[in-house]
């Protein structure tokens, strides 16, 4: 099955972009959720549990959506080929003692700077960390597939000379971990190891296989 119509469960024009990089653009329609809070990570302390996390609120948005639908679509024929799509992208780092702690956006206050540059210097310098997104895509019948990508990025050990440059482009802002590969972020990237689009928050290759995934229920 070929769906005619994709919802972006998502306010995120980088993630819009990504989309229409496999989706013609007319096909698509962004249709944020109606409530933006989320459950936290606090009560994660393993991988397992962090990525159990980033699924239930990809799939929380997601069910927003459905519920959003305006309910005089339910008899049309077009509503089964509808797809809505939902992500959570988020940066996981160790700490000392090998613990996995998740950074989200920096603060909305105005010592995210300071934030962020604890971020570069403690966590990413010389370091590799973890990006990750969950996805899930489900049609207005309940048909559904996700899943959880991660993909490795290394820093360069020396992020200094350029750290107070960085911060006052105000690019960290809004970016999940504090940094945009596909911005000026880049000149902190040693290496990435995993797809590049899921970093910037939506994982084309694994989307792919979940439009097949979902056709073929």
């Amino acid at each position: 099955m070929s769906f005619r119509r994709y919802l972006l469960a998502s306010r995120s024009p980088r993630r819009l972009e990504l989309l229409q990089m496999i989706v013609h653009p007319e096909l698509i329609a962004v249709c944020p959720p109606i409530s933006s809070e989320e459950a936290g990570f606090d009560d994660c302390r393993d991988l397992k549990a962090i990525r159990t996390r980033m699924l239930e609120i990809a799939r929380h948005k997601a069910n927003q959506v459905r519920e959003q639908l305006n309910e005089d679509e339910v008899a049309l024929h077009e509503r089964p080929r509808t797809l809505i799509i939902a992500a959570d992208t988020t940066v996981i780092v160790h700490d000392a003692k090998g613990v996995p702690i998740v950074l989200g956006q920096p603060p909305v206050s105005d010592d995210w700077r300071e934030v962020v540059r604890t971020w570069f210097l403690d966590y990413y310098a010389g370091q590799t960390h973890l990006a990750a997104t969950a996805i899930h895509a489900i049609t207005p019948d309940g048909r559904s597939a996700e899943r959880v990508v991660e993909t490795r990025v290394t820093f360069r050990s020396d992020v200094t000379p350029w750290l107070n440059w960085y911060l006052l482009t105000g690019e960290p802002r809004g970016k999940a971990g504090g940094y945009a590969l596909q911005g000026a972020g880049s000149v902190f990237i040693d290496r990435v190891e995993g797809s590049l689009s899921n970093v910037v928050g939506l994982p084309l290759e694994a989307l792919l296989e979940l439009f097949a995934e979902v056709s073929l229920k």
